[in-house]
Protein backbone atom coordinates (compact mmCIF):
# COMPACT_ATOMS: atom_id res chain seq x y z
CA UNK A 1 0.00 0.00 0.00
CA UNK A 2 1.31 3.54 -0.88
CA UNK A 3 1.60 5.77 2.37
CA UNK A 4 -1.13 7.73 3.05
CA UNK A 5 -2.26 10.52 5.03
CA UNK A 6 -1.38 9.89 8.54
CA UNK A 7 -3.74 8.53 10.53
CA UNK A 8 -5.88 6.47 8.78
CA UNK A 9 -7.12 3.00 10.37
CA UNK A 10 -6.70 -0.62 9.64
CA UNK A 11 -9.07 -3.72 9.82
CA UNK A 12 -7.42 -6.58 10.64
CA UNK A 13 -9.56 -9.69 9.21
CA UNK A 14 -7.21 -13.27 10.59
CA UNK A 15 -9.83 -16.34 9.31
CA UNK A 16 -9.11 -20.35 8.95
CA UNK A 17 -11.39 -21.82 6.28
CA UNK A 18 -13.52 -25.12 6.78
CA UNK A 19 -13.01 -27.19 3.84
CA UNK A 20 -16.22 -25.98 1.79
CA UNK A 21 -14.64 -23.33 0.21
CA UNK A 22 -16.77 -23.00 -3.04
CA UNK A 23 -17.63 -19.88 -3.81
CA UNK A 24 -15.34 -18.40 -1.57
CA UNK A 25 -12.73 -16.75 -4.29
CA UNK A 26 -15.42 -14.82 -6.47
CA UNK A 27 -17.29 -13.39 -3.42
CA UNK A 28 -13.77 -12.19 -2.18
CA UNK A 29 -12.77 -11.09 -5.16
CA UNK A 30 -16.32 -9.13 -5.60
CA UNK A 31 -15.92 -7.57 -1.41
CA UNK A 32 -12.67 -6.23 -2.74
CA UNK A 33 -14.37 -4.38 -6.05
CA UNK A 34 -16.93 -3.44 -4.07
CA UNK A 35 -14.95 -1.87 -1.38
CA UNK A 36 -12.59 0.21 -3.49
CA UNK A 37 -16.21 2.18 -4.54
CA UNK A 38 -16.74 2.97 -1.03
CA UNK A 39 -16.05 6.49 0.80
CA UNK A 40 -12.82 6.49 2.73
CA UNK A 41 -11.52 2.86 1.17
CA UNK A 42 -8.13 3.36 0.99
CA UNK A 43 -6.58 -0.18 0.00
CA UNK A 44 -6.35 -3.80 1.05
CA UNK A 45 -3.39 -6.19 1.91
CA UNK A 46 -4.48 -10.13 1.90
CA UNK A 47 -2.70 -13.41 2.22
CA UNK A 48 -3.88 -16.76 3.02
CA UNK A 49 -2.38 -20.10 3.66
CA UNK A 50 -3.02 -21.99 6.40
CA UNK A 51 -4.36 -18.95 7.96
CA UNK A 52 -5.49 -15.74 6.00
CA UNK A 53 -4.67 -12.48 6.84
CA UNK A 54 -6.56 -9.35 4.77
CA UNK A 55 -6.32 -5.68 5.92
CA UNK A 56 -8.80 -3.29 4.76
CA UNK A 57 -7.22 0.48 4.85
CA UNK A 58 -9.95 3.68 5.31
CA UNK A 59 -10.11 6.74 6.20
CA UNK A 60 -12.04 7.02 9.15
CA UNK A 61 -14.18 4.49 11.38
CA UNK A 62 -17.17 5.93 10.01
CA UNK A 63 -15.90 4.74 6.60
CA UNK A 64 -15.41 1.38 8.42
CA UNK A 65 -18.66 1.46 10.16
CA UNK A 66 -20.66 1.90 6.82
CA UNK A 67 -18.51 -0.85 5.17
CA UNK A 68 -19.76 -3.46 7.87
CA UNK A 69 -23.21 -2.53 7.26
CA UNK A 70 -22.99 -2.11 3.50
CA UNK A 71 -25.90 -5.16 1.59
CA UNK A 72 -23.95 -7.28 -0.04
CA UNK A 73 -21.23 -6.97 2.49
CA UNK A 74 -23.22 -8.60 5.31
CA UNK A 75 -24.54 -10.97 2.71
CA UNK A 76 -21.36 -12.24 2.17
CA UNK A 77 -20.66 -11.91 5.87
CA UNK A 78 -23.20 -14.63 6.96
CA UNK A 79 -22.07 -16.86 3.87
CA UNK A 80 -18.63 -16.71 5.44
CA UNK A 81 -19.96 -17.06 9.25
CA UNK A 82 -22.19 -19.98 7.64
CA UNK A 83 -19.91 -21.83 5.16
CA UNK A 84 -16.78 -20.84 5.35
CA UNK A 85 -14.92 -19.89 8.34
CA UNK A 86 -14.40 -21.93 10.95
CA UNK A 87 -12.92 -19.06 12.84
CA UNK A 88 -11.96 -15.36 12.42
CA UNK A 89 -11.07 -12.02 14.32
CA UNK A 90 -11.37 -8.72 13.44
CA UNK A 91 -9.33 -6.09 14.74
CA UNK A 92 -9.75 -2.35 13.76
CA UNK A 93 -6.21 -0.40 14.37
CA UNK A 94 -5.78 3.51 14.10
CA UNK A 95 -2.36 3.78 11.94
CA UNK A 96 -0.31 6.59 13.16
CA UNK A 97 3.02 6.05 11.98
CA UNK A 98 4.39 4.04 8.69
CA UNK A 99 7.25 3.45 6.58
CA UNK A 100 8.28 0.97 4.73
CA UNK A 101 11.60 -0.98 2.58
CA UNK A 102 12.20 -1.05 -1.05
CA UNK A 103 15.53 -2.88 -1.37
CA UNK A 104 15.08 -3.05 -5.60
Amino acid sequence: MNQKNIPYYAVIFTSTQTEKIKGYQEMAELMENLAKMQDGFLGVDSVRSEIGITVSYWTTLEAIKNWKQQSEHLLAQKKGRNKWYSWYNVRICKVEREYEFNGL
